[in-house]
């Protein structure tokens, strides 16, 4: 093991090496945590302090946990593969599995994805006669979602909302959905953590159980952990003390997912006598890039002390360029990157295209399909997703749990059996006054007279059955197969000559190939497993990093990932810091860690693009460059990006300091009507007659500004309170003038022409 020991920097050793108590290990981008983790994992076993079964290591991706027990078998062998390693949901999928039953459900749960969700809400919405606008699936599900995470069930959040209308509507929802998804033997992703701290709250001796069995756990990207998941390992690791949290409080970017960055800042606080071990020294970029990003997230407050080093070269200087709009900005940089390619002898899957918002990949991927650049785009309509794979799915879902409504509703008539929407609502409402599932209730044919469609119900009944029998016999995918032959599904597809047909039995091939993989993989290969594995993968263990093409994805999605070149596109205020977060001090502070972070993804080259004028959500703006562009030094960017830089800050130079409007001079003097005993005509002691006639005074002196016709969409103009701007509307109002004004500092502003003076920039 000293041996071993020995590929580590003195830091990363320090971190390996303690045992003793809770540890904190701040990992800056890129200084190799995993490493630490893996090592750490080795360590504990080869010194025999645990048995592999005694070590629980959380990880955040499926990715990251399979590569670090790869890692970890090359160390020291198959037993790593004992230990209990995983994400937070799959570590509690397999708690559940085995204690889930004193809360009600049956072990074979089924786990209901977004889709899934969305068909539950609307039909709670619908038998509730909620109005279906109101209650959109993606409301509801944001504020369960929400609820669940701060360890509030329906009744909870009822009382916490209590006098909120919409609210309290909500709760009603929150409620029958939780209702529906017992009755179908389901728990959605959020149920997967709170009903596992649920059952160690209810049951104590199944906590102390797994509090005995865990005498070491190691937590991976702690600053995304939110409240729930800092109750979970707070409570598991309470008896043994040994919990080894790895972070970045820089690279905290999911707090609108209820990430709490407090978890990593006060650990210190939370777990008496805790290490910390700062892991500073960057394996991955070079120095330019990281100076780039330290200059950056130094001015956060909400931060801890440290800075990026590494011993790569000083490396390429920063690219920025600002283009007229988005299509010059995309074709700019499928420009850049054929360029790169020639020049630097690279291949399209070093490189990496990072936006902020999911409507700019649009143009992204009209612009690379159009020059025939090869991409992929993560995030996008994801696979799970698409019709044929979740009808596929859904059959797989029932097999499993026949107590699944929703599973069978969606797939008993597809591909079509005759069996309409009347007959399955006639079913849906049996089935619930009988208490049973509607497979359960279709078992008994007696339940059917009536029921023009009996036939084709008894049919489809048995076609189950029998899948159901085989399962057990055949491979996942060899079950797949059969169902798709036996259910009609590809005869129907087969019988339609159209390239969509085409394209989803090719899905569906596709689909049965990862059910070999899993097969490979899995020591147990039960269709349940299989179940848990598609439930639990999201886009990014689906990233294929050696195809042959450029990675277009959003800078939250490219978090943990690395490419040798990295362009950070549309670096405008309202965009990148984005429009909401402009005004609000902790918001930009997260804004500005997803810069950070967008910036470490580069190793050898970073590019930096935005625009003057950009169309985006149906609306067309004049944009002002990136707060973030400001916060890196000028010597870090090449020579053009430098003059690109001045001859904008010679342009703002311009800028001349002007008077505050008649308007904002009264507001400001507000106080000279304020006197110490309350007068006779309100209770604030405010002469409000004095106050009032100041006002009238005021409003009728002439206008500040009296040619508004000077103005002009895309000016560049100066308040003296707001600052700096660009006018990006404007619209006639009476004799005077709305503007639509987006500020550097400020923000977005509407302000009158004619009491507003303005200063404009030539």
């Amino acid at each position: 093991m000293e041996e071993i020991l020995q590929d580590l920097n003195n830091k990363q050793r320090e971190a390996v090496e303690y045992l003793d108590g809770p540890l904190l290990v701040l990992a800056g981008a890129g200084s190799g945590k995993t490493r630490v983790l893996t090592y750490k994992i080795a360590y504990l076993l080869n010194k025999e302090v645990v048995k592999p079964w005694e070590v629980l290591a959380i990880t955040f991706t499926n990715k990251a946990a399979k590569e670090m027990k790869e890692r970890a078998i090359n160390l020291i062998g198959e037993k790593a593969n004992e230990v209990w390693l995983g994400t937070f949901h799959s570590v509690c999928v397999r708690i559940l599995r085995r204690e889930i039953e004193p809360l009600g459900y049956g072990k074979d749960f089924n786990i209901f994805d977004e889709l899934d969700k969305d068909k539950v809400i609307k039909e709670v919405v619908k038998k509730l006669n909620f109005d279906e606008k109101q209650y959109s699936p993606s409301y509801v599900k944001y504020e369960i979602s929400k609820a669940k995470n701060e360890m509030k069930d329906s009744k909870k959040y009822r009382e916490s909302v209590i006098g909120d209308y919409r609210r309290e509507k909500i709760a009603d929802i929150y409620e029958l959905y939780q209702m529906t998804l017992k009755q179908n033997n389901a728990l959605d992703f959020d149920d997967l953590l709170m009903l596992t701290v649920e059952l160690f709250v209810k049951f104590p001796d199944i906590l102390i159980r797994y509090q005995s069995k865990f005498k070491y756990i190691l937590v991976d990207e702690y600053q995304d952990t939110n409240k729930i998941q800092f109750l979970l390992i707070s409570m598991l690791s309470s008896v043994h003390g040994n919990i080894c949290v790895v972070g970045d409080e820089s690279q905290s970017i999911y707090g609108f997912r209820g990430a709490d960055i407090s978890n990593i800042l006060n650990f210190e606080n939370e777990f008496p006598n805790a290490k910390v071990v700062k892991l500073e020294e960057n394996y991955r970029s070079t120095q330019n890039i990281l100076n780039a990003a330290n200059h950056v997230i130094k001015n956060n407050k909400s931060k801890i002390d440290k800075k990026l080093w590494t011993q790569n070269d000083e490396g390429k200087k920063i690219e920025y360029k600002t283009l007229n709009n988005e299509y010059e900005e995309v074709e700019y940089i499928v420009d850049k990157i054929d360029e790169i390619c020639k020049d630097e002898k690279m291949t399209y899957s070093d490189f990496a295209v990072l936006f902020r918002t999911n409507a700019q990949a649009r143009v992204l991927e009209e612009v690379f399909m159009r020059s025939g650049t090869p991409y992929k785009l993560i995030g996008g309509l994801k696979f799970y997703s698409r019709k044929e794979i979740k009808d596929l799915t859904s059959y797989l879902k029932l097999i499993q749990n026949t107590n699944d409504n929703i599973a069978l509703k969606r797939i008993i008539n597809e591909p079509k059996r005759g069996i309409g929407d009347t007959a399955i609502d006639r079913l849906d409402r049996l089935a619930e006054q009988k208490g049973v599932s509607i497979f359960e209730l279709i078992q008994d044919s007696s339940n059917l007279e009536g029921i023009r469609s009996a036939g084709n119900i008894i049919m489809f009944r048995d076609m189950i059955n029998n899948f159901k029998k085989a399962k057990d016999e055949l491979l996942v995918s060899d079950l797949m197969k059969l169902i798709l032959k036996e259910s009609g599904y590809e005869d129907m597809l087969n019988a339609e000559p159209s390239k969509e047909s085409e394209m989803r039995f090719e899905n569906l091939m596709e689909f049965i190939g990862v059910a070999m993989e899993f097969e490979k993989e899995s020591a147990d290969n039960s269709l349940q497993d299989f179940l848990e594995s598609i439930a639990l993968v999201s886009d990014v263990d689906k990233l294929d990093e050696s195809a042959e093409a450029v990675t277009l994805m959003t800078m939250h999605s490219a978090k943990g990932l690395e490419f040798n070149v990295v362009f950070l596109v549309g670096m405008e205020e309202g965009l990148f810091p984005s429009k909401k977060s402009i005004e609000e001090d902790e918001k930009c502070e997260e804004e500005r860690r997803l810069c950070y972070v967008g910036i470490t993804r580069a190793k050898k080259k970073l590019c930096i693009t935005n625009v003057s004028k950009r169309t985006l959500f149906g609306s067309t703006t004049y944009a002002i460059p990136s707060r973030f562009i400001s916060e890196i030094p000028e010597e870090l960017f090449d020579e053009a990006s430098k003059d690109n830089i001045s001859l904008k800050k010679r342009k703002q130079e311009k800028f001349l300091d002007n008077e505050y409007s008649q308007v904002e001079k009264m507001i400001n003097n507000f106080d000279r009507y304020i006197e110490v005993k309350p007068k006779s005509n309100n209770s604030f002691g405010i002469n409000v007659n004095s106050f009032l006639s100041s006002i009238k005074t005021n409003s009728t002196k002439a206008p500040t500004n009296n040619n508004t016709n000077k103005y002009v969409v895309g000016m560049y103009v100066k308040h003296k309170k707001f600052g700096k701007g660009v006018i990006q509307k404007i619209e006639p109002e009476d004799d005077d003038l709305k503007l639509d004004i987006m500020f550097e500092q400020s923000g977005f502003k509407r302000l009158m022409a004619n009491y507003t003076p303005l200063e404009i920039v030539k």
